[in-house]
């Protein structure tokens, strides 16, 4: 699931967006605001706050009045931006190689640029494939629309951003000032990244799709995180220089302030008053959202103690985390671990009757949303470090277009115990997805799954979109849904090597 939420996350080829939840930036007892009268003025005229912009009176979608910034505002954070990029440059130890150009955004214009950019986006494409897969897991519900969620989430939560391919960073005339600042430390750190290692193009470089006309390999399946710890390290860099902004005044930074950090990733998770489709959120999207700012900026503040500003700046950009699991456990990454691919089963074989519908790699992150949807969060907490590796192939039948998705999906645990755990923390997902899930008269399992917290052996339930059947051998979990019988029992033969 790790590659399907590029799109959703919006990093799109044109702009790094930052989603950032308002109420998580009130911690610090003032910003650094610089008045200084010697600073530039607002460079070029094709980009000075636009004073008829910045006076209009447009309405939210609520039909109040919204207020705006005025131009003197807007003067003063056209000049501050020269004072926090250089503040940035200092805080990350990148240069800066030229001016960042600036504009002035109405919020018309930020969701016209989403929408156009959520249209033209090719990773989009996949997006509908992505949330059949995630209904699927049971991750979103039946009716969620995906497209429409995320357009409506951006629109309510976006901050500013910075657009890669003008190099312009682009202030908002509804954002009061002293919000704003903070904000632009974050996204100028992205300009400064952007000039140093051509930041769409990295992010890019983890970012590739399968060939679907050629064979996975397990070498595929290891890749399909990258761009998920890409997009970590690039927000959490951001937000330590977001962080070290606000903490300025009291003379202390992201290395010596991890409570700060707690505070702020609490912030961001319960959201502000006002994040309404935040909070509506299903556990997933929530998750998934914050992924790259709330693990980032930790991932970054270990480096940053451990091995100090060049390693956790420019050295992550030129030794790139691989996978979730580094960037939630970073001592993961700074001792450089090394698991395995695991070994696939020959798909076109097995499935010679389906057609290949997705496919990519459970992460250490999938695991830890699919325990806590389907158990807690205390529990999601527990089982996540033990993974070691997952992968999931969707499929459907040839020539029924409506017949159910297909499933397979494979995990990997530090152990047999770890195994059996997850094992019944998935047995629940799947009374809670099939309201109708019925297991064989003479299974031994209890009727009620909450309180199941081991499952070993192999386990079928009976559904309105055919068998579910979870299988354990030692540290390994095997799940086919919605398969043929034959074909789920080929793809145990395969993943559990038995005759």
């Amino acid at each position: 699931m790790s590659r399907f939420f590029r799109a959703g996350r919006f990093r799109t080829n044109t702009a790094l967006i930052v989603v950032l939840l308002l109420s998580g930036l009130c911690f610090a007892e003032e910003p650094i605001a610089p008045r200084s009268p010697q600073q530039n003025s607002p460079q070029k005229a094709e980009s000075k706050p636009d004073r008829k912009t910045a006076e209009q009176s447009d309405e939210k979608t609520s039909g109040k009045p919204e207020d705006k910034i005025t131009p003197q505002q807007a003067e003063q954070l056209f000049r501050d931006v020269d004072t926090i990029l250089d503040f940035a440059s200092k805080d990350t130890a990148l240069p800066i190689k030229h001016e960042v150009k600036r504009r002035l955004a109405s919020r018309d214009e930020v969701v016209s640029y989403l929408k156009k950019n959520m249209a033209e986006d090719k990773d989009v494409q996949r997006l509908r494939r992505t949330e059949l897969v995630l209904k699927k897991f049971g991750l979103l519900p039946k009716d969620f629309d995906l497209q429409t969620f995320l357009v409506s989430l951006l629109e309510e939560q976006v901050a500013g951003y910075y657009d890669a391919k003008s190099k312009t960073v682009n202030l908002l005339d509804w954002v009061l000032p002293d919000l704003q600042r903070p904000v632009l430390a974050h996204e100028l750190t992205h300009a400064l990244q952007d000039q140093s290692f051509a930041l769409d193009k990295w992010l890019k470089r983890g970012a590739e799709d399968l060939d679907t006309k050629k064979d996975l390999t397990p070498d595929d399946i290891t890749k399909d995180e990258n761009s998920e710890a890409r997009e970590a390290v690039a927000e959490g860099q951001a937000m330590v220089v977001l962080v070290d902004y606000m903490l300025a005044p009291m003379h202390r930074t992201v290395a010596d302030a991890p409570e700060v950090v707690q505070m702020l990733n609490e912030g961001m998770a319960s959201g502000s008053a006002d994040s309404v489709q935040y909070k509506n959120a299903p556990i997933f999207m929530k998750e998934e959202l914050m992924f790259p700012y709330h693990y980032g900026v930790e991932f970054e503040a270990e480096l940053l103690r451990a091995q100090g500003k060049d390693k956790a700046f420019a050295a992550t950009f030129a030794n790139p985390p691989q996978t979730s699991r580094e960037i939630m456990e970073p001592e993961t990454y700074i001792s450089g671990e090394h698991l395995p691919p695991l070994p696939l089963p020959d798909f076109k074989h097995i499935l010679k009757n389906y057609d290949r519908f997705d496919v990519g790699a459970i992460g250490e992150f999938d695991v830890a949303v699919l325990a806590e949807q389907y158990a807690d969060h205390e529990t999601a907490d527990k089982i996540y470090p033990n993974w070691r590796g997952g992968y999931y192939y969707s499929a459907r039948l040839k020539g029924n277009a409506s017949a159910p998705l297909g499933l397979i999906f494979v995990s990997k645990w530090s152990s047999s115990k770890a195994a059996a755990q997850f094992a019944a923390i998935y047995a629940r997902g799947v009374q809670q997805r099939y309201k109708a899930a019925e297991a064989p008269p003479d299974s031994n399992l209890p009727r009620d799954l909450k309180m199941l917290g081991s499952l070993s052996g192999d386990h079928a339930w009976k559904t309105q979109d055919g068998d579910v059947i979870i299988g354990v051998k030692e540290d390994t979990v095997l799940v086919t849904e919605s398969l043929e019988p034959g074909t789920s029992k080929e793809f145990r033969r395969a993943v559990f090597a038995t005759p």
